[in-house]
């Protein structure tokens, strides 16, 4: 992966000081956000840390968190749908003692395989095609949604072939398209195990799937067995988005990749399918702050289009608050930058179980509202916001997408209500 495709895999331990150098040689400004990663806001490579042609960002942080599987990519306001789709996506690995004590696949690019999944559209010349109603046109046709591909890349490769080394595999899975949501089994319906979600293992025993839905920017991390002289392939099904005229491409199947096992494979290390009771949903108070999110249309929240100006919540460090997010007319993934939140309903039931681990990134189907519990860190910063928005690119960019700042707690009445222009 660490090629002239995508960007490089980074990978860190929970304690590490982290120091990056982000030269911007582009012809225009861009940003890069660490997804998933909990840190500063200064530090979150949002909309407002802009890296202007020609200079350098260099962000710090000290890496405090679970082990788990995250990633990077551009987000400049108003221009993310495009610069993700055009430029760097990469994954972030971090490791901790838990998950080094259990016994999962764990050499990376032997057992342990990364899965960036992203649909493009290229011109007869090979070139990326933007003028297919994408970017240059506000829209396909009418439906909101930005750009569609019809043809799939993994780790920006085209028709991708695995050959396993050893029996027990690990793939760790990135939704980083635009807008298309994948629905993962492989072509014989053999069952995998699920271990974890975007922010950390899944709690107690993993989650035996055939099927997995995954809607943009959301991750996952799969174990899955094969024999020797085997081929198998892993594909995208079609799906229920409450996609009503497939504008999601919910009708459409694609090959993700293709698994051709040697004659002979390695002995793997013993599956304990025991990843140990953290990870839980945690316990709500009674008197936890409860907020409502309505995603409307394509580009507002509770009637509200971003504003770059406007902080939309303040919110104590450390608090645990519940978030209820919900549309009644398109569906849409849900991310919450600097933070970890666990799925507690879905239209008033318990989630399902593969739903239960803790995340960052979550499916909004229409007429079905999630409940989360919002777990947030003790980074705090009266001025400098994160993010909340639809992972929908172009549902983003048209302004699907709020602002909040972490205070200490007890401070909330003196948090800022605008943004200074010096954070543009």
């Amino acid at each position: 992966m660490n090629g002239p495709f995508l960007a490089p895999t980074l990978r860190a331990r929970r304690g590490d000081q982290i120091k990056v150098s982000l030269q911007n040689d582009l012809p225009e400004a861009t940003t890069v956000h660490w997804h998933g990663m909990h840190l500063p806001a200064a530090m979150d490579g949002g909309p407002h840390q802009m890296i202007s042609q020609g200079h350098t960002w260099r962000p710090e942080w000290t890496v405090d968190q679970p082990a788990a599987t995250l990633w990077y990519h551009p987000h400049p306001h108003g221009a993310t749908a495009d610069h993700v789709y055009r430029g760097v996506a990469g994954m972030i690995l971090l490791d901790d003692d838990e998950s080094d004590a259990l016994a999962l696949p764990h050499e990376y690019g032997v057992d342990d395989i990364p899965l960036i999944i992203q649909d493009k559209r290229f011109n007869g010349d090979g070139n990326l095609s933007r003028d297919n109603g994408g970017f240059l046109d506000e829209m396909i046709g009418s439906n909101g949604f930005g750009f569609l591909g019809d043809t799939i890349l993994v780790n920006g490769t085209y028709g991708p072939v695995f050959a396993p080394d050893r029996a027990l595999n690990r793939f760790r899975i990135l939704n980083a398209s635009n807008a298309r949501f994948y629905n993962l089994g492989f072509t014989d319906d053999r069952p995998f195990h699920l271990i974890a979600t975007e922010n950390g293992l899944v709690p107690g025993r993993p989650v035996e799937l055939t099927r997995l839905l995954i809607g943009p920017g959301e991750r996952a991390e799969i174990v899955v067995s094969f024999t020797a002289g085997e081929e198998v392939t892993l594909r995208s099904y079609k799906q229920d988005l409450g996609d009503t005229q497939n504008m999601l491409g919910s009708d459409d199947t694609f090959d993700i990749l293709r698994v051709r096992a040697p004659g002979a494979l390695e002995a793997s290390v013993e599956f304990t399918f025991e990843l140990g009771p953290g990870n839980g949903v945690p316990v709500v108070p009674d008197d936890a702050t409860r907020r409502d999110f309505d995603l409307q249309g394509h580009n507002r929240i509770n009637g509200e289009k971003m504003d770059m100006a406007r902080i939309d919540l303040v919110i104590p460090a450390d608090g645990l608050e519940v978030w209820r997010v919900s549309s009644s007319s398109q569906p849409h993934t849900f991310h919450i930058h600097g933070c970890t939140f666990h799925v507690i309903e879905i239209d008033g039931a318990e989630p399902s179980e593969h739903l239960r681990g803790p995340k960052d990134t979550v499916f909004i189907h229409p007429d079905r509202p999630v409940t989360l519990a919002v777990q947030f860190d003790s980074h705090v910063d009266p001025e400098i916001p994160y993010m909340y928005h639809c992972h929908i690119l172009r549902h983003e960019d048209n302004g699907m997408m709020g602002q909040f700042v972490v205070v200490e707690p007890g401070t909330e009445s003196s948090g800022a209500t605008t943004v200074g222009a010096h954070h543009h």
